[in-house]
């Protein structure tokens, strides 16, 4: 992205202006500059708007800051623990935390021969506004949503743009957050979330711009920033947050196995896949009618089964119920203009709209060669976009979906939600650039809502592709359309860790590949299946078979075992899925994220702690071998109990296909339920089959409704609750005293 920054107004001067009741102003050249502070938190802001804000931040509780003037004629806000300095000439900015960031986040210091900064300090253009910061040498940079590249960003252009990405090879994505974090080499940790839901482009010391500056374009009409300081990016992630929502619970048994193909075409062909799965031995949970399986092309999607194949919905329903399965149903929020009820549904006005008025009629690109269906998909019939804006249009889709939950459907696939263009109107006055990234939001909050009001609470989550900052309150999101190659799975095991480096915990891939020339080899899928074993959830999808009962008996073996281990490890699982919701942190942890101070381990971008205690590393390439590092202390072998000593690389060769390396923390309980068909299996009050100490435990877990929360403060040296579950220890001894397991050297 080519920008001429002489054309930008540049925040120069400093005046004291009115203060706000909750921040203090400055007037500067290029407008009204408010401060406002909550703790190690800061909020700045440039203009003011009209437009609506969504409520992607709560941010009760800022306020007026302390200030001062300094001996050098700038300002200090804030206390000598927590404070930020902004200065003039230009305006820029100094941010700290005593024990937290001692080595300031400041404004950028690049200097331009000529005698100014390079890129504005602060500054508006045609294209938005700026704001830009220094970058030390080697100072990495992370978040920015699901991004299946580097995970650091340093040296990257990134847009925070939502799109249909038909794939994981570029910068675009399907969710996007304009969130990213920082590590200075002097401790601590730094943030900024941009508030809005317009694209934002971040230029990461990309060299076109400047190497050492991290600069920050937004195109909104107001630009609002939040700032935090944090003792490590934990820290941050919890702050922003906090900001953003709490991640919600999802239901237990989405974490269960979830089948889906695109597509089951019959009654016959879905029925056919749950009774083989349960024949065959497998776990699972979810079956989905996905794509064409159940809606009839031509006049999708008011909801309604098609009725050429699906006479009595429910009947097949049932039969599927009969197998313990819930049901997942996929939709999409656009309506074709062949719908008996879109003339209706149009005159209310629940359609996106034209400029002049008329009603905007999507129309998909079916020209050969560029069409995003080619010659796999049907292509969609033109269709009015629902507008999430209009209350009305939420009411009605809401209550559309009361057909499917009274025929048994449990949960809906959110898919698409990329279509809404620049030009078009919504009910709220808004334009499509400025709704483009939001409308996903609004979509499945309205679905998750309508789920969580059908089915209670503890059984709210829809299975959503698109997200945008907060989107961890409505779980749960899946990476979108892998190619089924190795790179499709190395990419989407970074798009999963990135997307929770942005502060979503919740991530699962198509298993075994979308799309591709060829289906799945046996090596490619399995190590797929493995890697996603330790992901918060878990499907398998994609164009073609994916059923591991249908790729031959080896596959079958092998995958049989598989997941018979993710049935066994949701209890540690639903532990780590508690910590998200309390903290943010994301069941699968990038090395940066769980390891920020050693620099060998940010360098291996697909390994990742699973939770607190599993290092696992992915094999992304034929043949078997991996380059491990295991970070400084002491570690055990998940598979053996074989103490291994870290801060060192490994060379893990002849892997066999149903294991992965994974190692276990000194000192981490693991703790274990039985391989069982599906959730509903698992006594929620006695859910453990075996307790695994590796080393003397420093912390222990603690039962909390029967399952896991995985860290406890201090030393804790008895596990209660664990029944009568087997034990077994490795380099400690473990004794029963009553109900509890006491853990001894």
């Amino acid at each position: 992205m080519q920008i001429d920054f002489t054309k930008f107004a540049r925040a120069q001067t400093l005046t004291r202006g009115r203060d706000l009741a909750d921040a203090i102003v400055f007037e500067t050249e290029i407008g009204p500059f408010a401060i406002s502070r909550r703790g190690g938190d800061w909020r700045l802001t440039f203009g003011t708007t009209a437009l609506p804000d969504y409520g992607l931040v709560d941010a009760h509780g800022f306020g007026t800051p302390e200030i001062r003037e300094t001996e050098q004629g700038a300002y200090r806000l804030g206390d000598e623990t927590e404070w930020l300095e902004i200065a003039a000439n230009p305006v820029r900015i100094r941010l700290g935390r005593q024990g937290w960031l001692d080595d300031p986040l400041t404004s950028i210091t690049d200097e331009h021969f000529r005698g100014w900064t390079r890129l504005p300090t602060f500054g508006r253009g045609p294209e938005g506004w700026i704001a830009s910061f220094a970058l030390d040498s080697g100072e990495p940079v992370y978040g920015l949503g699901e991004k299946f590249g580097p995970l650091d960003k340093r040296g990257q252009f990134v847009t925070n743009r939502i799109e249909d990405a038909l794939g994981v090879n570029t910068e675009l994505s399907y969710k996007s957050i304009p969130f990213a974090w920082g590590l200075k080499s002097g401790g601590g940790a730094w943030g900024v979330l941009v508030n809005t839901p317009a694209h934002v482009h971040h230029a990461v010391g990309y060299g076109q711009w400047s190497n050492r500056s991290y600069a920050i374009l937004c195109e909104d009409e107001r630009f609002d920033m939040f700032l935090f300081a944090g003792h490590d990016p934990a820290h941050v992630i919890g702050r922003c947050v906090e900001m953003t929502g709490r991640p919600a619970l999802p239901p237990f048994w989405s974490l269960g196995v979830w089948l889906s193909r695109a597509y089951y075409r019959t009654e016959d062909e879905i029925l056919a896949a749950a009774r083989e799965c349960r024949e065959a031995g497998f776990g699972a949970d979810v079956i989905t009618f996905d794509g064409r399986a159940w809606m009839e092309v031509r006049t999708r999607a008011t909801l309604d089964f098609d009725p050429s194949r699906y006479p009595d919905p429910k009947a097949t329903i049932d039969k599927l119920k009969a197998l313990d399965f819930k049901i997942c149903c996929w939709e999409y929020p656009l309506i074709s203009i062949h719908n008996p009820e879109y003339t209706e549904l149009e005159r209310r006005g629940l359609f996106l709209r034209e400029p002049d008025g008329s009603p905007h009629v999507y129309h998909w690109d079916t020209t050969p060669g560029t069409s995003p269906f080619g010659n796999v998909l049907t292509p969609l019939p033109p269709s009015g976009i629902l507008d999430f804006t209009n209350p009305e249009a939420v009411d009605w889709w809401k209550a559309r979906h009361d057909r499917l939950w009274a025929v048994g459907v449990d949960t809906m696939k959110t898919d698409f939600g990329e279509q809404v263009l620049d030009h078009v109107v919504a009910h709220n006055g808004e334009r499509g650039r400025r709704l483009h990234n939001v409308y996903p939001r609004l979509y499945n909050q309205a679905v998750y809502e309508a789920t969580g009001a059908a089915k209670g609470a503890a059984n709210a989550c829809v299975w959503g592709r698109d997200g945008w900052t907060g989107a961890q309150r409505f779980p749960v999101q899946w990476g979108g359309d892998p190619q089924t190659d190795w790179e499709g799975l190395a990419g989407s095991i970074r798009g999963g860790l990135s997307w929770g480096m942005s502060g979503v915990p919740y991530y699962s891939t198509d298993v075994g590949g979308f799309y591709g020339s060829k289906q799945p080899d046996p090596e490619l899928y399995l190590r797929w299946v493995g890697a996603s074993v330790f992901s918060s959830h878990f499907r398998f999808h994609g164009i073609g078979v994916r059923e591991p009962w249908a790729l031959g008996e080896a596959v079958a073996r092998h995958a049989r075992s598989w997941i018979s281990l993710r049935y066994r490890l949701l209890p540690y699982l639903w532990g780590c899925v508690e910590i998200a919701t309390r903290t943010g942190l994301p069941v699968m942890r990038a090395m940066a994220l769980a390891f920020p101070r050693d620099r060998a381990a940010r360098s291996f971008e697909e390994q990742f702690m699973c939770g607190p205690s599993l290092l696992v590393v992915p094999i992304a390439k034929p043949g078997g071998a991996v380059d491990v590092w295991l970070p400084a202390g002491d570690w055990y072998d998940f598979w053996t109990g074989e103490p291994v000593a870290g801060g060192r690389q490994i060379r893990v060769e002849n892997v066999p296909l149903d294991r992965l390396p994974v190692f276990v923390r000194a000192g981490h309980v693991v703790a274990l339920g039985p391989g069982v068909a599906h959730t509903g299996k698992i006594d929620r009050q006695a859910p453990f089959d075996e307790i695994v100490a590796y080393g003397l435990p420093d912390s222990v877990p603690v039962a909390e409704d029967g399952l896991l929360t995985l860290e406890a403060e201090g030393l804790a040296m008895a596990l209660s609750g664990a029944g009568s579950a087997r034990v077994r220890t490795f380099g400690c001894r473990a004794r029963r005293d009553g109900t509890r397991i006491v853990f001894e050297r």
